[in-house]
């Protein structure tokens, strides 16, 4: 048997966060790692672990250190982890920063039950993952 994908989530929505992290465990290959509610509490969790994760799932807008600011400083300390960035903002803004910051995925919020599994698995091979909903909107020309 393979060892589960390993994720860490950091979203300050705390009825969110908890359906999102039920929703991943639906996936007998991913496995979360923790959960924080903000991103300077995530960044002091991914020092201890033993087997490293393999993803995080950020939430844009968080009290302390938000997805996109974190993304460059996860990026940075674990070269390996794939940041994709789930939010409710759809602004093209949002969508360049984290793409500039180094995130491997943007989707929304409201996509995550179609979106989310497969948008993992682009990532986790190597690629990125952009909301189809988000390209398809002129308004948001990435």
């Amino acid at each position: 048997m393979t060892n589960p994908y390993r994720i860490v989530l950091a979203d300050d929505d705390s009825r969110f966060r908890p359906l999102l992290k039920r929703f991943l465990e639906t996936n007998p290959g991913l496995e979360v790692a923790c959960e924080a509610c903000d991103g300077s509490h995530l960044l002091s969790l991914l020092g201890g672990f033993q087997m490293a994760p393999q993803m995080a799932i950020l939430d844009v807008s968080m009290p302390n250190l938000g997805g996109i600011e974190m993304t460059p400083r996860i990026k940075a300390a674990y070269p390996g982890l794939k940041v994709l960035i789930v939010s409710v903002h759809r602004e093209p803004e949002y969508v360049r920063e984290a793409r500039s910051a180094g995130a491997d995925g943007y989707m929304l919020k409201e996509d995550v039950d179609t979106e989310l599994f497969p948008a993992i698995e682009m990532i986790r091979s190597g690629g990125a993952h952009f909301s189809a909903q988000l390209n398809a909107d002129d308004r948001c020309a990435i």
